[in-house]
C-alpha cells in the first residue's frame, strides 16, 4: 500500500482543505494514530486513522459562511479593470436585516473568505463566500454532488429537440456535459438544474441550440435557497442549514 500526503488524506476525508491542513499541521494541531504530526508533506498509509486536536476544531466551528445576493457588475473572485469584487459588498450596513444568525459582524469574518464557486459578471444570485474549506470543498469540488438552480431569460426559439438536448446531449470543450434538468417556467424563462460548473456553462449550452440568455440568476445551492435575500445584500449561513 502506497503513503500520501497527511493533507491529501485529511481532505479527501472532508476534514478540511489541503491548504487549511498545512496550517494546522504546523501548528501540530493534527493526530495521526494519536501522534501530533509538524511535518508538511509527511506521508502515511491510508488506513492509519488522522483526528484533530480541540484547537482545530475550535477554528473550525467560529469559521463563518456568508450568502450574498451578486447583482450584475460585480466579479465573484479577484478584482478586474474596472469591476470591483463581490466581497466589496460584505460590510455591516449590506447585512441582511431578516438575518436570524446570532453573530455578530467582525472584521475577522473578511479574513480567509472566498467564494465557493462562481457567476459570472453579467449574472446574479446566490453567492457563497466561507472560510470553512470543508464547505469550499463540498461545493466545489470535482466530485461534488450538490445541485445548482439557475433561471435564466432567453430569447430565440426552443424546439423539443432542443430541450431534450439542454438536459442532456451537448459537449462543451470536447467533453460531455453530466445530465441537467432543465424546464420552462414561463414562456421566456428556462430552469435549470446543474451538478456542475464549466465556465459560463448555461450561456454556452443556450447558444448551442439557438438561444441567447439575456438573464441568469442563481436561486439555490444544494438545500440552500435564495429566498427573499435582496440583491446586494449578505447573510449568514444559519447553524441549522446545510447545502
Amino acid at each position: 500500500m502506497e503513503k500520501i500526503r497527511v493533507s491529501k488524506l485529511m481532505s479527501e476525508q472532508g476534514l478540511c482543505s489541503r491548504r487549511e491542513a498545512d496550517g494546522y499541521i504546523e501548528r501540530g494541531w493534527v493526530l495521526v494514530d494519536g501522534e501530533p504530526v509538524t511535518e508538511l508533506g509527511t506521508r502515511i498509509y491510508p488506513s492509519q486513522r488522522i483526528t484533530l486536536a480541540p484547537a482545530a476544531r475550535s477554528r473550525q466551528q467560529a469559521a463563518v459562511t456568508i450568502l450574498l445576493n451578486k447583482p450584475v457588475g460585480y466579479v465573484s473572485g479577484q478584482a478586474e479593470p474596472g469591476y470591483r469584487p463581490a466581497l466589496n459588498l460584505i460590510e455591516a450596513r449590506s447585512r441582511f436585516k431578516g438575518d436570524r444568525a446570532p453573530q455578530k459582524f467582525r472584521s475577522a469574518h473578511l479574513k480567509g473568505l472566498a467564494p465557493a464557486g462562481r457567476l459570472d459578471i453579467d449574472s446574479t444570485g446566490l453567492l457563497v463566500l466561507t472560510q470553512d474549506g470543508r464547505i469550499a470543498k463540498l461545493l466545489i469540488g470535482e466530485n461534488s454532488p450538490v445541485e445548482k438552480e439557475y433561471l435564466a431569460r432567453v430569447e430565440g426559439r426552443l424546439s423539443a429537440a432542443g430541450l431534450a438536448q439542454l438536459n442532456f446531449g451537448l459537449s462543451l470543450d470536447g467533453v460531455a456535459l453530466k445530465r441537467a434538468e432543465v424546464d420552462w417556467q414561463n414562456r421566456d424563462q428556462l430552469r435549470f438544474v446543474l451538478r456542475e460548473g464549466k465556465k459560463r456553462q448555461i450561456r454556452r449550452m443556450c447558444e448551442l441550440v439557438g438561444l441567447k440568455v439575456t438573464g441568469l440568476k442563481r436561486v439555490r445551492i444544494g438545500k440552500v435557497a435564495l429566498g427573499n435575500l435582496p440583491a446586494g445584500e449578505w447573510r449568514y449561513l444559519g447553524s441549522d442549514e446545510r447545502f
